[in-house]
């Protein structure tokens, strides 16, 4: 596997998502890109809106690829190849990615983050019936 799409929530079941792709890659010589969708949540109030100084998106997506850097930092160097945190759906974003990258696998973890994940479906769910290559479902415990 040349490159492995590795997709991340915030929650915090990301070390183990990270380690099993990261594991992955080190046993195929591949490389690692580690990706967030961004979106603003619906039960977001306005006034939070009107009363920053930046846009809510720029907030958000710096705050999502800061982290990515984070967990990108206890990886071997030269592992990472990528970080992506593109204001997107999550389940579309990623096989969006995965197409646009032509990655060989995405590895995902099973539960999300969010409590509507159990209303509408997972995000994993969604990515294994839409992708157009292999999922890999990490399932953690929490």
């Amino acid at each position: 596997m040349k490159r492995i799409l590795v997709a991340l929530d915030g929650s915090p079941r990301a070390p183990t998502v990270i380690a099993a792709a990261a594991r992955l890659a080190e046993l195929s010589n591949g490389k690692l890109v580690l990706f967030r969708a961004i979106s603003i949540p619906v039960d977001m109030p306005q006034e939070v809106l009107s009363v920053m100084d930046r846009r809510l998106e720029d907030v958000l997506i710096g705050n999502a690829h800061a982290e990515l850097e984070r967990h990108a930092a206890g990886l071997p160097r030269g592992r990472v190849e990528r970080i992506m945190t593109p204001f997107a759906t999550a389940w579309d974003g990623i096989c969006h990615a995965a197409r646009e990258l032509d990655v060989d696998l995405i590895v995902i973890g099973s539960h999300g983050y969010g409590a509507i994940d159990r209303v509408i479906g997972t995000t994993a769910a969604k990515v294994v019936n839409h992708a157009d290559r292999n999922v890999l479902v990490v399932r953690t415990l929490l």
